[in-house]
């Protein structure tokens, strides 16, 4: 299995990372110049508002738009009752033992929070005060206890194995760590450089948040080169090839310090056909804006992300090879399993999925799709959970949502159908017009009637309602003008009415 990574920094305004695995795109970042994300970035803030309704807070911590903190995501060194005490890495306090947020925050107090999700339409930054900072095989967690071990590790050996290297590495006792899946064969020097930097990280953050009052930045996340360097790369992957020479030098840099070792998998594409285009990538990327998605069967998955939900449907298409329904439908939905987890990580789609397998009578065919699933998702770096198939082929989930999808970020919502995909046909746009016109003839001082409309229901008018016209023209004593405007869609109307004298006394556009 050959597995390389792909950045592609030749434009100023973009980046793009790809991670391609036998010459299938698997995982997709992009992140651009113009839209700043504040994931990852930890702030000195100050409580504007405490929502007992909700309970919820909001933070001002400095731009421009105030962050939302839950109560579940309040660490209890802030609860009363428990006078500071801290938690343990991973052990949480569950939300019904929670005090009220009420009695544990008030207007204007200051709170070291970290942003975990950017704001989305008029939503402003989701917050936390359980503080995150990744080094490339620990993640650093003030104002917790403990250490704790990535579940992505599965082998106990090697759980403990780990948990016995940090121990050995004597790490303070007032702050939490965890062993990140990169940490599993890593060496006890290797550990005890990332701590090193992380606490040196930590205590430069601890003189600002003293020094300084809030609104404030006390860190920053790395750009997206060096964060997918730290929690993407791995010795599984092969190559690392850049289309810039500065991203070399950065990508090489990095690699000196955390794994000197694979510095010399880092290479320059060179060359007039650019990187993407050289392994084929533009038009996988093309592929990820679709709607369909085919499968190499013939079968298809359908994905509409709506508002509340992601809904994904499979379809059997043109796949025929075998007699009987079940087996169609088992073998169909074995294929699509793994792709509903490669199209979820390329879209960076999240929030509320539900995947509509093709029906299956038989119970062991439901559990094999459900655990062919569940296996494709544990790769995903986002959290996720997945509840069992019903028996209509239907699972619920949930996936983590950092940030907005790759489609909306990418895409803009058209003027004309507002983002809904549909506009009037002529036909009935003409008949709402025609309403539109009958009603303002009956203002007395009306002597002309201008309608601006699009060019196909213009049409429709002048041919299909011409003789409806003409007898309101000479019943009304008006004249009535249509007039295509091909800056107009189907359900835009620009209506204008003049008096005998020429003068405009109603306009609506």
């Amino acid at each position: 299995m050959t597995r390389e990574m792909l950045i592609n920094a030749a434009q100023d305004e973009e980046c793009r990372i790809a991670v391609v695995e036998d010459s299938q795109l698997e995982e997709l970042y992009i992140e651009r110049a113009s839209v700043i994300s504040h994931v990852g970035n930890i702030y000195k803030g100050k409580v504007t508002n405490v929502e007992p309704s909700i309970q919820a807070c909001f933070v001002d911590f400095g731009v421009g738009q105030n962050g939302f903190l839950h109560i579940s995501d309040l660490q209890s060194i802030h609860f009363q009752a428990t006078k500071g005490a801290k938690e343990r890495v991973g052990r949480k306090h569950p939300r019904r033992t929670r005090p009220p947020i009420q009695d544990c925050l008030k207007r204007g107090q200051e709170l070291i929070v970290q942003v975990i999700k950017d704001g989305i339409g008029t939503k402003g930054p989701t917050l936390t005060t359980y503080l995150s900072i990744p080094g490339r095989f620990l993640v650093l967690m003030p104002g917790m206890n403990r250490m704790g071990v990535s579940r992505k590790i599965a082998d106990e050996k090697a759980r403990a194995h780990v948990r016995d290297l940090m121990k050995q590495l004597d790490p303070p006792k007032n702050l939490g760590f965890i062993i990140r899946t990169a940490g599993e064969d890593r060496t006890k020097g290797e550990l005890r450089r990332d701590l090193n930097y992380l606490l040196r990280l930590w205590k430069t953050i601890e003189k600002r948040m003293r020094k300084e009052g809030s609104p404030l930045e006390l860190y920053r996340e790395s750009d997206l080169v060096t964060r997918t360097i730290r929690d993407v790369f791995n010795t599984n992957v092969n190559r690392i090839i850049c289309d810039s020479d500065l991203t070399v030098k950065k990508v090489r840099d990095f690699l000196r310090i955390a794994l000197p070792r694979t510095r010399s998998r880092v290479s320059l594409h060179e060359g007039p056909t650019p990187l993407f285009e050289r392994y084929n990538l533009e038009k996988e990327i093309k592929k990820i804006h679709s709607r369909s998605v085919p499968l190499k069967s013939g079968g298809s998955l359908i994905i509409e992300p709506t508002e509340a939900i992601v809904a994904i449907d499979v379809n059997s298409g043109k796949y025929r090879k075998h007699e009987d329904a079940e087996t169609t439908a088992f073998k169909i939905n074995m294929e699509a399993a793994p792709e509903i987890a490669r199209q979820l990580r390329l879209r960076d789609l999240g929030g509320v999925i539900i995947i509509d397998f093709i029906d299956m009578l038989q119970d062991k065919h439901r559990r094999t799709v459900e655990k062919q699933l569940r296996q494709a998702i544990a790769a995903d770096r986002a959290r996720t959970k997945i509840l069992r198939i019903s028996q209509f082929g239907i699972v619920e989930m949930t996936r983590q949502r950092m940030r907005p999808s790759l489609n909306s970020s990418t895409y803009m919502d058209c003027p004309s159908c507002l983002g809904s995909g549909r506009i009037k046909s002529p036909e009935s746009a003409s008949i709402e017009i025609m309403r539109r016109i009958l009603a303002v003839l009956d203002l007395e001082k009306a002597a002309s009637v201008e309608i601006g409309v699009s060019p196909e229901v213009a049409h429709f008018l002048l041919n299909r309602k011409r003789t409806v016209l003409a007898q309101l023209e000479q019943t009304k004593g008006v004249t009535i003008s249509i007039q295509a405007k091909d800056d107009l869609a189907n359900d835009s109307l620009h209506l204008v009415i003049r008096d005998p004298r020429g003068s405009v006394i109603s306009c609506d556009a």
